[in-house]
């Protein structure tokens, strides 16, 4: 007698029926989760200390926006085979490429350096010592797991990593929160056009809609692919598989996005209730505003911060220096790929071992990676508008994504969402003088 044909997984290919719909998250979730990194904490850490719950609104913005355009980097990737960088050299002058992934590869690395500054800090803060072992501890420890993890296995570390980002949530819960004037102040906000809040609000949007993200999602749906064996890129698939796939990058996507800022509010909202109605409105670092925390909150919400850092130290690293190697390798014709041994992709893995130990080093140096995160973070803001202008004319164009261009729905989100960003850009500019 016949057997019935197995049920397929999200890209067509026979799937366990016992699988969870947790592992069908992977490129989107990992995404969201990442945004929110130590140097991430230190700018939402900064909107709340600074504002209170004057920028809350931002995250009911960028939320959507955030889904639009992540989508669109997905698409790019899934549809094509092939992530960002490899596109854009394929596509556009050779200028625009080197100068996109040139500023990208160097605002990675400052993260890099803020965030393992920041773990350094955070664990000085429970344990005592000297943050500097412990960053090149850190640093060593996360070469080697990158390096020598597949892709595969490691997927799945950094989604029990996620996990780390529902401290900030929680640490809500331990504080006095005046919820009605929360929900008021949030639907109904103070604008302002001074320049710290401009400033402050660009330095939000360029941490929450950031160009490594674009980058990363779309080599991961490329990764994706390659890990099923029967899948193939979305413009030559079946259309069972171009359904599937697509309905799951839109699940995934929506719940990491959601992750992403939710946890961004909660850390705009926890510094605004406790650091800003205290007066402490000059935060600079997530140490130091976990440091403050402290005496006001008091111990238990001050660990929850605190392990917070660490945990999403470990997690966005990784994501921000694969990202980086991934635009190198893209731009260059380098083999790319983390289920790849290193021996087979050894400038796509140099470039991951040299953006997170120059990110190592500069906290040894004169530098202070603390001020420069915060201004790459505005960094961010400012080229994230050239990439996504190339990106939503990528997705609409047929040579790329042959019959799957993107929907004029989607069209709509992804130029909306640019143009948010265009126009919280020149407002800074605008403002910068007064």
């Amino acid at each position: 007698m016949p057997q019935p044909e197995p049920a397929r997984n999200v890209d067509g290919k026979a799937a366990d029926s016992g699988n969870s719909w947790l592992k069908k998250l992977g490129p989107g979730l990992i995404t969201g989760a990442a945004d929110d990194d130590p140097s991430g904490i230190a700018t939402y850490s900064q909107a709340g200390a600074q504002f209170g719950f004057g920028l809350l609104w931002t995250i009911l913005l960028t939320y959507p926006l955030m889904v639009g355009i992540q989508i669109v980097s997905a698409k790019i990737g899934r549809v094509s085979g092939h992530g960002l960088a490899t596109n854009i050299r394929r596509h556009y002058p050779r200028w625009l490429l080197y100068a996109i992934v040139g500023l990208l590869v160097v605002a990675n690395t400052i993260n890099i350096a803020a965030d393992f500054s920041a773990m350094g800090d955070a664990v000085k803060l429970i344990a005592g010592g000297y943050p500097h072992v412990y960053v090149v501890v850190f640093g060593l420890v996360s070469v080697v797991l990158q390096v020598f993890i597949p892709y595969t296995r490691y997927v799945h570390i950094l989604k029990w990593l996620t996990l780390a980002l529902f401290s900030y949530v929680a640490t809500v819960f331990v504080v006095q929160v005046p919820w009605l004037k929360v929900v008021h102040q949030t639907l109904l906000p103070h604008l302002s056009w001074k320049t710290a809040y401009i400033t402050t609000l660009v330095a939000v949007f360029g941490t929450t809609i950031s160009p490594y993200l674009f980058f990363w999602q779309a080599s991961q749906e490329v990764e994706e692919e390659h890990a099923e064996p029967e899948a193939v890129p979305l413009k030559r698939a079946p259309a069972a598989q171009i359904k599937a796939a697509f309905r799951r990058i839109k699940i995934d996507t929506y719940i990491g996005m959601a992750v992403s800022n939710v946890v961004a509010f909660f850390i705009m909202l926890t510094t605004a209730v406790t650091l800003f109605s205290h007066g402490i409105t000059d935060i600079q670092s997530s140490s130091q505003a976990a440091s403050a925390l402290k005496p006001i909150a008091g111990q238990f919400a001050f660990v929850l911060f605190t392990l917070g850092i660490v945990g999403t130290g470990l997690l966005s690293i990784p994501v921000l220096a694969w990202s980086a190697a991934y635009a190198m390798a893209g731009a260059f014709k380098w083999k790319n790929s983390l289920e790849a041994v290193p021996s087979a992709a050894k400038e796509f893995y140099a470039i991951i071992i040299i953006s997170t130990l120059a990110g190592v080093a500069l906290g040894f140096t004169s530098i202070d990676p603390i001020k420069a995160l915060y201004w790459s973070a505005v960094i961010n803001g400012v080229i994230s508008v050239p990439i996504m202008v190339v990106m939503m004319l990528m997705a609409a164009k047929p040579e790329i994504m042959g019959n799957l261009v993107i929907t004029p729905r989607l069209k709509l989100l992804g130029w909306t969402c640019t143009a948010a960003m265009a126009l919280a850009v020149l407002a800074m500019f605008a403002t910068s003088g007064s």
